[in-house]
C-alpha cells in the first residue's frame, strides 16, 4: 500500500487541465459518467480523485491525449 505521501489526487480543476483545458461544465458531464472513476472523498470544495484511477481512464477513453503535457513522465 502506497504511503499517504505517495497518493496523488485530483479535483475539477485538476482533471479539465489533464483533459486539454475544458471547462467546469464539461468536467462535470465527464465525471458523470458511469464509466468515469468513482471519487474517493467528498470535501467543502468538492469530490475528489485518485491520479491515478484519472490516468487509467485518460488511457483507456483519450489514449490520443494519455502521453500529453500533464499526464505521466
Amino acid at each position: 500500500m502506497p504511503s499517504r505521501r505517495d497518493i496523488k489526487l485530483m479535483g475539477p480543476a485538476e482533471i479539465g487541465r489533464r483533459l486539454g483545458g475544458v471547462g467546469r461544465a464539461r468536467v462535470y458531464q465527464i465525471t458523470q459518467r458511469r464509466n468515469f472513476p468513482e471519487p474517493i472523498a467528498k470535501l467543502e470544495m468538492g469530490y475528489v480523485w485518485l491520479a491515478d484511477d484519472v490516468e487509467e481512464w485518460v488511457r483507456q477513453h483519450r489514449p490520443e491525449i494519455a502521453d500529453g503535457p500533464e499526464g505521466p513522465e
